[in-house]
This record gives C-alpha cells, sequence and structure tokens, in this order.
C-alpha cells in the first residue's frame, strides 16, 4: 500500500492523555497521572526518608536539593528522546556515544574560535547539529535499510566514539568562550540554568508525545507497527523523525554536559544509554513499545539520582549502588512482563 494517504491510526494503549472517569475526586485523581505513578512517587519518597535518616538533615537542604535535580537534568534529557523510541518499539544505544562526540566537536579549537567572534550560541548550534546528523543516519539505516534498531544503533555507539577519540586525540578540550561559561554558571530565578534546560525538555516531550498527532503515531507504531502501515500512516518517515528526536535530545545533553564541566571529551556520556534505558524502563514505558509516558520517565530518572545521592552521602561503593540499580530494573521489567501478558492491554 502507498504511504501518502494519512489516515486515523489504530487504537492503542496511550498512557498520558486526559481522560474523564466518573466517580469522587480521590478516583479521579488516582485514575490520572498521579494515580499511575503512584508507585514511582511513593518510592521516590522513599529514597527520600531513607536519605534524610541515614544521612541527616543536610541531606532534606534546599542545595542538595538542586544538586540532586542538577545531576539528574542532562540524563534527564537523554531519557525524555529515549523514551521516544522506545514507545515506538524501538531502541537507541548510541545516545551515550553521539553525547561524548557531540561535546568534542563543540568544543573544537576552530570552533571555539568562531564562536568568540561571533557568539557562543554557535557551539550550541554545532553540538545539537553533530547529535541530529547522528540521529538521522539511526533512522534512516533503521527504518529504509531495514537494520534492526539494537544493532544499527550499537553500530553508531562504536562509530561514533571512535571519531570522538580521532577528533580529540583523546584530550580534553577546555571550553574557553567567555560568553558560554558565563551562561551555564548563572541561574534563573536562583536555579541553574542546566535544571531549566531539563524542565522545559520535559513540558515539550510531555505535550510532544501526549497531545499531538505525532505522539499518539509514535505510540500507535509500537503498538501495531503493519496497522499502522496499513491505515496510511507514513511509519518509515515517521520513525526517522524519532531518531533524529533522539539524537537531537543527546546533542542537547552534550552542550549541558560542557556547560557543567568546561570540557569537551570522547569519555563524556559513556554507558548512559544503559542509564537511559533503565530511567524509561523503570518510568512505565514498555519496551516492547505501545506505552509511553515522560512523568515516569522524569520520576525514574530522579530516583536514580537520589539513590546516587544517598549512597554518595553514606560513602557507599559505586559497586553495591551498581547492584541495587541492577535489583531495580529487573523488578521493573518482570512488572512490565506482567502488565503486558494482561489480556486487553491494547485494543
Amino acid at each position: 500500500m502507498s504511504e501518502q494517504s494519512p489516515a486515523p491510526a489504530p487504537a492503542t494503549t496511550v498512557i498520558e492523555p486526559s481522560e474523564k472517569p466518573s466517580g469522587g475526586v480521590v478516583q479521579r485523581v488516582l485514575s490520572g497521572p498521579a494515580g499511575r505513578n503512584l508507585g514511582l512517587i511513593i518510592a521516590l519518597l522513599v529514597l527520600v526518608a531513607v536519605g534524610w535518616i541515614t544521612a541527616g538533615p543536610t541531606f532534606m537542604n534546599v542545595d542538595n536539593m538542586l544538586t540532586i535535580i542538577r545531576y539528574a537534568s542532562i540524563i534527564g534529557v537523554i531519557s525524555i528522546g529515549m523514551t521516544f523510541v522506545i514507545t515506538a518499539g524501538g531502541i537507541d544505544l548510541s545516545v551515550g556515544s553521539v553525547m561524548g562526540l557531540a561535546s568534542v566537536v563543540a568544543s573544537l579549537s576552530w570552533i571555539q574560535a568562531a564562536a568568540d567572534q561571533t557568539s557562543w550560541l554557535l557551539m550550541v548550534a554545532v553540538a545539537v547539529a553533530v547529535g541530529g546528523a547522528a540521529g538521522l543516519i539511526n533512522g534512516i539505516v533503521i527504518a529504509y535499510g531495514k537494520v534492526v534498531p539494537f544493532m544499527a544503533t550499537l553500530a553508531m555507539l562504536v562509530a561514533a566514539r571512535g571519531l570522538a577519540e580521532l577528533l580529540s586525540n583523546r584530550q580534553t578540550q577546555i571550553v574557553s568562550v567567555t560568553g558560554f561559561l558565563d551562561f551555564f554558571r548563572g541561574d534563573f530565578l536562583g536555579i541553574s540554568w542546566l535544571i531549566w534546560i531539563f524542565v522545559l525538555a520535559t513540558v515539550a516531550g510531555w505535550f510532544l508525545l501526549a497531545r499531538t498527532t505525532f505522539g499518539r503515531r509514535t505510540v500507535a507504531i509500537g503498538g501495531n507497527f503493519e496497522a499502522t502501515r496499513l491505515a496510511g500512516i507514513r511509519v518509515k518517515r515517521h520513525l526517522v523523525s524519532l531518531y533524529v528526536l533522539t539524537g537531537l535530545a543527546a546533542g542537547i545533553a552534550a552542550v549541558m554536559m560542557l556547560g557543567r564541566t568546561t570540557a569537551g571529551t570522547s569519555t563524556h556520556g559513556t554507558l548512559w544509554e544503559l542509564d537511559a534505558i533503565a530511567a524509561v524502563v523503570v518510568g512505565g514505558t514498555l519496551l516492547v513499545g505501545g506505552r509511553g509516558t515522560i512523568v515516569g520517565t522524569v520520576l525514574g530518572v530522579l530516583i536514580f539520582a537520589t539513590l546516587t545521592n544517598v549512597f554518595t552521602q553514606n560513602n557507599l561503593s559505586t559497586s553495591v549502588q551498581n547492584i541495587v540499580k541492577g535489583v531495580i530494573i529487573v523488578v521493573a521489567v518482570l512488572l512490565q512482563q506482567r502488565f503486558a501478558s494482561r489480556p486487553g492491554r491494547s485494543s
């Protein structure tokens, strides 16, 4: 069938669009986003309580809370992009390497010299363009080359990391562009710009997935690829746009990383793809596709960031932390499998 005449996508499971359940206020709240993410909210509150009890009052002060959110902001932006491809039934293993490559290219000496003479926004544009280009390649290879997402993005993971090492000669490149540094050292209303970027990305991601035709088609493709194609949706073009979106998120994350560390290096983002996937899965987005939630992803990111802070405050090793993370991920996947096996998951 030709992919020229758009038609309504097949019905499927959508998490965040508003519903209008009958009943009292409590029932309506529990049937909304707060109720659907109640387990994650409780888990986050329990972690905060554990941190308060074990690390003392300093854990609850405003500075530490902002530190947790600032730590979560960069991986949070990547995770929001990852939510889209997983909702559509795909995966992107290259986001960490693409972030490293984008940070290296944006901090090359001649790019910084050009940014000094024009505007520091040039570095931002370069990093985002590199991320978008990598996502475009991923999308074309997957949608039109019919390579499975796992292999296509695994290849990009290796290639992007290698190119980053080649361009940087494995040397850390210090950022010296004054305007760039001044912006990311600054804040708005006392809150770091890194956190504001994370907030903007969250709102934009939620709106795009839950309130637009683009989001509904993303969910439909993950729910039933062939039925969506037969319904007249241009699924290949849509898949390409999803991977471009994920690449753009990695490029934005690279800019944030440059702002936080003031250095570009090929090691930025190593294994971050696993953290992003873990946050998305724990947040409730189905690995098999057909169901996605930006709110859940953000809660998943905050849970892992809080867990890291609790372990750091108590001087516990990263090995123990990784074990706990692994247990959380396994439990989340088991719960997903149980949910996915229920009859009538999608219609």
